[in-house]
C-alpha cells in the first residue's frame, strides 16, 4: 500500500502553486434546516472549493503535475482526456504555463465545460465513447510527443490537491470529521493525506453516488476496481474504474465511503440553494448528501467539515436538476 502524500509534499506543492491558484475560502454554515436536521451542537465548516480559478478544485492537481515537467516535456505539450472540469484546469495550466493542450472530450460532454476549455485555448478533440477516448489519446501521446495528464492518478496530482486540505486545517478549529465527495478519489486521496496527518484522530467519511461506485467496490475487494456500467446525474464523479496508486491512498487515509443516491445529490443540492446561496453541479452537493443523509446520526454533536468541489453547470441543466 503506498504511503500517499506527506505534509512536506504538500507544502512544497503549494509553494510551487504559488498565485497560479487561489487560497479558497472556508465558511462556518449555520442555518435553521441544517440545525433541525443535525441538531444545535453539531458544528459544519465548508470548504468553498467552487470559488477556485476555474471553477473547481482540479487546477491544483492538473498544474502541479505540469509544474513537475521537464522543460521539453512542457513545450512539448500536454494532453487529457476529461468529460469537463478537467479539461478546464489542464486548458489553464497549459495557458499559464505557455504550452499548448489538446484533449479528447466525449461528443456527449457538458457543453459549457468544452466552450471553457476552448476559450481557454485547448484544442479539443471529440470522442464516440470513453473506450474510443482513451485510445485517440494513446494516439496523440505517440503521435505528437505529448505528456498525458491525468484526472486523477499519481502523486504528484494528489500532492496538489491535499493542499486543498492543507489550507483547510489552517482556516477551522481541529476537526472530528471531514466528508470528502470521492469519483476516482484524486481529490479525496488528497485532502485525507493532509487531515489525517495533521489531526490523526479525524475520522475522513468519501460519498460516492451510487451509479458510479467504482471506489465502494474497490475497499469491498481490496483492488481497484473496473465498472460494466455507470448511472448518476453526477458526472464528475463517475470514471469508469479506480486507478492503484489513488485508490492505495485512500485506502490508507479514508475510514469509510458511504453511497448516495441522485434524488439525495438533487435534495443537497436545493439545500444549497436556499441556503448557502450557491448553484452547485451535483458531485458539488455529494459532501452534503453524505451529511444530510447516510453519516447525519454518526456526526450529531461532532465539529464536521465539508469540501463544495465544483460549480461548472449551465443554468438550464442546473434548473432541471433542482425543480
Amino acid at each position: 500500500m503506498s504511503d500517499g502524500p506527506t505534509l512536506a509534499q504538500i507544502r512544497d506543492a503549494r509553494e510551487a502553486l504559488g498565485s497560479l491558484i487561489v487560497e479558497t475560502p472556508a465558511h462556518h454554515w449555520r442555518d435553521l434546516r441544517l440545525t433541525e436536521r443535525l441538531g444545535l451542537d453539531t458544528e459544519i465548516f465548508v470548504k468553498l472549493e467552487l470559488l477556485q480559478i476555474t471553477g473547481t478544485f482540479k487546477p491544483r492537481g492538473a498544474l502541479n503535475v505540469m509544474l513537475n515537467l521537464s522543460a521539453k516535456q512542457l513545450s512539448d505539450g500536454v494532453t487529457a482526456v476529461s468529460a469537463g472540469n478537467h479539461a478546464i484546469a489542464v486548458a489553464y495550466g497549459a495557458k499559464s504555463l505557455g504550452t499548448t493542450a489538446k484533449i479528447v472530450m466525449p461528443k456527449n460532454a457538458n457543453p459549457l465545460r468544452m466552450k471553457m476549455s476552448r476559450d481557454l485555448g485547448a484544442e479539443i478533440v471529440l470522442a464516440e465513447n470513453s473506450h474510443d477516448a482513451f485510445s485517440r489519446v494513446e494516439k496523440i501521446k505517440l503521435d505528437e510527443k505529448r505528456t498525458f495528464v491525468h484526472p486523477f492518478e499519481g502523486p504528484f496530482t494528489l500532492n496538489g490537491t491535499g493542499t486543498a486540505g492543507l489550507e483547510f486545517t489552517h482556516q477551522v478549529p481541529q476537526l472530528d470529521a471531514m466528508i470528502l465527495p470521492i469519483g476516482g478519489g484524486g481529490l479525496c486521496g488528497g485532502v485525507a493525506a493532509a487531515l489525517k496527518q495533521t489531526w490523526p484522530d479525524i475520522k475522513i467519511y468519501g460519498v460516492e453516488p451510487q451509479g458510479a461506485n467504482s471506489m465502494h467496490q474497490s475497499f469491498q475487494q481490496g483492488r481497484a476496481v473496473t465498472l460494466d456500467r455507470i448511472d448518476t446525474i453526477a458526472d464528475s464523479l463517475a470514471p469508469p474504474k479506480a486507478e492503484p496508486y489513488t485508490y492505495s491512498v485512500c485506502r490508507r487515509f479514508v475510514d469509510e465511503i458511504v453511497l448516495v443516491t441522485d434524488d439525495q445529490l438533487k435534495s443537497a443540492m436545493r439545500h444549497i440553494f436556499h441556503e448557502l446561496k450557491l448553484a452547485v453541479e451535483p458531485a458539488g452537493a455529494a459532501a452534503t448528501a453524505g451529511l444530510l443523509g447516510p453519516l447525519k446520526k454518526r456526526l450529531k454533536g461532532k465539529k464536521a467539515g465539508i469540501i463544495v468541489c465544483g460549480s461548472n453547470i449551465e443554468p438550464e441543466n442546473y434548473f432541471n436538476l433542482i425543480s
